[in-house]
């Protein structure tokens, strides 16, 4: 399971303040914790909802930057600004960077995608077009069609390519996450090669007990082809879930990171 670390996340008050003040020694520890906790990719979100343009693609150069001089984990470039990613993705001068995310809006279609060419990075692309997050499976899958389409254009190859079929409360509708395991399913068999993610917090919001639905939703995730997750690997809890779905879909050969996590 790839796992993609959230917890730098310019939303969260406490990383606004660290990115607002540019307090290093902070922002380091979390990097630095995420990736003994075993991240794959560390995720760099320095969207704070304040200030410019120019001041988030300044703040995420300094955080790339920042981060990099000591860790060596895969950063994970987040924004919804064509310029903000290509700020970071620059400031990783060609080290492994993951690029989140387009999607099949026509503008992040032509500016996003090229992105992963020109940087050879890998891309999550969310399963959503101009009218937002579709309602339906099919409709799921039409949008994930256009950014199959684009990156044919573009030279990004499938197998570089995560679909996040974008999960859904449940507290608003009960059968969002069937929907979204459904569209998991779907997507792979329609685009062999691909590969999924799923931002997996968000099919408990609302509810109580968030831990517990949360870690049966990455089950039965993993079991419907969930190839990558986007949770705060300090969970204990959601990060043993990793490796029990992992053990029980047949994806650890002789349960090895099974009893070496758990003897650890």
């Amino acid at each position: 399971m790839i796992v993609i670390a959230e917890k730098i996340n310019g939303t969260l008050p406490s990383v606004k303040e660290i990115i607002q003040n540019r307090q290093q020694e902070k922002l380091l520890d979390l990097a630095k914790e995420q990736a003994a906790a075993g991240a794959s990719y560390i995720d760099v979100n320095v969207g704070t909802g304040i200030g410019s343009r120019k001041d988030e693609i300044q703040a995420m150069k300094w955080a790339v930057e920042t981060i990099q001089h000591e860790v060596e984990t895969p950063l994970s470039i987040d924004s919804a600004d064509p310029a903000v990613l290509e700020s970071g993705l620059k400031s990783r001068n060609r080290r492994p960077s993951l690029i989140n995310s387009a999607k099949a809006e026509q503008e992040s279609l032509d500016e996003v995608i090229p992105l992963a060419n020109v940087y050879n990075a890998p891309l999550i692309a969310l399963a959503m077009d101009e009218s937002g997050i579709p309602k339906t499976v099919d409709d799921r899958l039409k949008a994930a069609e256009k950014v199959v389409s684009a990156c044919e254009i573009f030279g990004v190859p499938i197998e570089d390519v995560f679909f996040d079929l974008l999960v859904m409360p449940i507290s608003t509708d009960v059968k969002q996450g069937l929907k979204t395991l459904a569209a998991i399913t779907e997507v792979k068999k329609q685009f062999p090669g691909c590969k999924t993610v799923l931002g997996i917090s968000n099919v408990s919001y609302g509810l109580p007990a968030r831990g517990r639905l949360n870690a049966a939703f990455l089950c039965m995730a993993v079991y419907a082809g969930l190839d990558a997750a986007i949770i705060d690997p300090l969970d204990d809890e959601i990060s043993a879930t990793v490796k029990t779905a992992e053990v029980l879909v047949g994806r650890d050969r002789h349960c090895r990171k099974y009893t070496r996590a758990f003897r650890t």
